[in-house]
């Protein structure tokens, strides 16, 4: 099983970049840390089962070294994703984030736990608490699941996720990089339904432990979505992945860390970059305008 394990990121799809991203800058005060346009659908499925035009954009309170950061998948010409009932929310620690939602009273809830939940222009939650001073960070992904122990032991003894803390409804899990939990919450629902907006974890370990990865999740018959592959990002490092799903069908992207860490750098004109290929699609104004006649 993989060592050094290294949390990276968690892909939500988009439906309109103006709105996520003022969103994300505004309300989050998250950065651009690099965006890439892309012709054609990713053979790993990196933006969902779409075979035409897409942009990955990352976005964070710092360098993805040293932070847990979001990517945000866009598809040309798709308006809006069926949510289903597998992601719970990310949980965001920040002082001046939680006093920015608290200033300009957004549509939010002050939970009994001293977080606000808010939700993104898809749907997505955040929990958002006052952090360390200056410090911001995504500090833990929640997902639903079916069978507490099922998962356990998935991400414990399968993944080797560090088993933190575990209740009647919820195991949280760290990991050998970053202050970041997974917390796994018991659903009040049979099945896990993924439907179209379903995301994807991202973790890093050694290269050359992918393989041997992939080989014992396939020995003990467990999910393997997609096996072993080397994914190219024009002008930049080719990484490889490992895409698994876990019992209820959760996907996750292993990527071999060294690859990952040249692909990663942040992009000095990342923002510029973004910013040029949303005034270059004009599909909000169109839909706008077919909205208004209707």
């Amino acid at each position: 099983m993989p060592s050094n394990i290294r949390p990276l990121h968690f892909v939500f799809k988009i439906s309109s970049r103006t709105k996520t991203i003022e969103f994300y800058r505004n309300v989050l005060q998250m950065k651009i840390l690099r965006h890439e346009e892309f012709s054609e659908g990713c053979d790993a499925a990196c933006n969902g089962p779409y075979d035409g035009k897409w942009s990955k954009t990352m976005i964070g309170y710092g360098s993805e070294d040293s932070n847990f950061v979001i990517e945000l998948t866009y598809n040309y010409g798709i308006r809006s994703y069926e949510r289903g009932n597998d992601f719970n929310y990310l949980k965001v620690k920040s002082n001046s984030v939680f006093e920015n939602i608290a200033k300009q009273g957004l549509s939010s809830k002050l939970r009994s736990d001293g977080f606000y939940e808010i939700q993104d222009p898809d749907g997505y939650t955040f929990l958002v608490g006052k952090g360390n001073e200056s410090l911001n960070s995504i500090s833990a992904l929640s997902l639903f699941v079916t069978n507490l122990q099922n998962s356990k032991n998935y991400w414990n003894n399968v993944l080797r996720g560090k088993h933190n803390s575990e209740n009647s409804s919820r195991v949280v899990l760290g990991f050998d990089y970053l202050d970041f939990q997974l917390e796994l919450e018991k659903s009040t629902q049979e099945k896990i339904n993924h439907a179209k907006a379903y995301g994807r974890v991202a973790f890093s370990c050694p290269t050359e432990e992918l393989k041997p990865l992939q080989a014992e999740i396939e020995k003990n018959q467990l999910t393997v979505l997609t096996p072993y592959i080397q994914l190219d990002t024009p002008g930049k490092a080719t990484v490889s992945v490992v895409i698994l799903a876990d019992p209820d069908g959760h996907e996750i992207c292993f990527v071999g860390d060294k690859e990952f860490r040249e692909l990663s750098q942040m992009d000095p004109n990342g923002e510029k970059l973004l910013d040029d290929a949303i005034s270059e699609d004009k599909s909000d104004e169109w839909h706008e305008r077919k909205n208004k006649n209707k």
